[in-house]
């Protein structure tokens, strides 16, 4: 059993298999059990494939669970149980797979592609899901496109994007953007600047709450509406986020490789993609850890230099001066756009525009009287936030309290 040539995440699959055997009580570690732990960890790029192929994931862990539990159990106590012929002939196939294929290591998706050759139960049931090796291979080829397996510890992750991003353009389709009033100027600043040949990523500049993400959310509507340049017609905006990217990153350069698939699809969508990174300053030492110069910002600059990355940046303004001017080999890749306070008359406009949703959400009805004073009273009394945020939280919260009087009891009746 070639054990040396499996990539971390096959032999993450291997030791999970011993635990499921271990589980079902039996003596033998069978290829069912190595299918179950595949299909039930989120490590592996297993949940893309079978999408892509069309299979019903539901039905596969229902069928694989029954398959595991009808079979011979030990009893009394047992020793620990031993991988089968049939799982090492599984797994030194899936390295001969991996070879044919151009790739150094066995990972998941070669391991798949050996049981679906199986001759048991693991192989049955992938094949009356109508996973055949054919149909694995084509799916596997046309994720990963001309990425290789070429490290032990290569964790090649597919639809990166769709797990560490959300598209705000599909968001924008579907109407789950609030309207964007009065900013604009600065959706058409940031326009302007996405056309240009050089220096074509504009990075939003302004206090917390002045409505930075808002900007951003206005363009994407804007896309869908079409009222942009043919530059940027049929866009995708995709929100980054890097947190998710960082979480539960356990491997040293798990992260850089997470975010190596993040640009390796950008790159593939050949310019459709626009990435919106929020807080932008945090991609400078994201990822970098101890004696390791490597950060975000040093994998992004490349991409961003020759073109292949189109990008939306957004963070305070004195956030970007001790992190990204710092930088300056960073800070020349984006253009500055300015977003100011709005005014307390600007800021009446945009609760206008918003109203609607607020009073569907809390089904109370708000009126004119109540915007401007939220505008008014909040620039006056909160001088520790920005408008329009903080005038928002103020018709929120109003609107919120007079729904809960208007569900519960009298305070009098409630505290007797």
């Amino acid at each position: 059993m070639r054990l040396d040539k499996l990539a971390v995440t096959a032999q993450e699959a291997f030791q999970n298999a011993m635990g499921v055997a271990g589980e079902a009580d039996a003596a033998v570690i069978e290829p069912i059990h190595l299918l179950k732990a595949l299909l039930d960890s989120d490590e592996n790029n297993l949940a893309a494939i079978v999408k892509r192929i069309g299979a019903d994931p539901v039905w596969l862990s229902q069928n694989v669970a029954d398959e595991i539990a009808k079979m011979p159990k030990q009893t009394g106590a047992a020793p620990m149980a031993i991988p089968g012929q049939d799982l090492i002939k599984v797994i030194d196939n899936s390295v001969k797979i991996a070879e044919k294929l151009g790739d150094s290591y066995a990972t998941s998706e070669h391991l798949l592609i050996a049981l679906s050759e199986d001759k048991g139960a693991a192989g049955r049931i992938l094949t009356t899901a109508g996973i055949t090796r054919k149909n694995i291979e084509a799916a596997y080829e046309s994720l990963r496109g001309d990425t290789r397996v070429t490290s032990q510890t290569d964790k090649t992750q597919f639809e990166a994007l769709e797990q560490f991003g959300q598209n705000l353009t599909q968001q924008a389709r579907e109407g789950k953007l609030d309207p964007v009033i009065g900013r604009n100027e600065e959706i058409r600043r940031t326009i302007q600047v996405l056309s240009r040949r050089t220096k074509n990523n504009p990075v939003l500049i302004g206090e917390p709450g002045t409505g930075k993400t808002a900007i951003v959310e206005g363009l994407a509507q804007r896309i869908v509406a079409g009222d942009v340049p043919s530059s940027l017609k049929d866009r995708e905006i995709v929100s980054l986020d890097l947190g998710a990217m960082m979480a539960g990153a356990k491997y040293r350069g798990e992260f850089e490789d997470r975010l190596k698939n993040v640009l390796r699809e950008v790159k593939e969508a050949d310019g459709n993609i626009i990435l919106f990174i929020d807080e932008l300053h945090t991609i400078v030492g994201a990822g970098a850890g101890g004696d390791s110069s490597l950060d975000a910002g040093n994998m992004l600059k490349p991409a961003l230099a020759r073109g292949e990355l189109r990008a939306i940046g957004a963070t305070t303004l004195d956030e970007y001066r001790k992190y990204i001017e710092k930088d300056a080999a960073l800070e020349r890749r984006f253009q500055t756009v300015l977003v100011s306070e709005p005014t307390v008359e600007d800021t009446i406009a945009i609760l206008r525009g918003l109203k609607e949703k607020y009073e569907i959400h809390h089904g109370v009805r708000i009126t004119d009287g109540a915007i401007v004073s939220a505008a008014e009273l909040s620039d006056r009394y909160i001088t520790d936030r920005f408008l329009p945020d903080k005038a928002i939280d103020l018709m929120d919260e109003a609107a919120s309290r007079l729904r809960i009087e208007i569900d519960s009891m009298p305070e009098e009746v409630d505290a007797a």
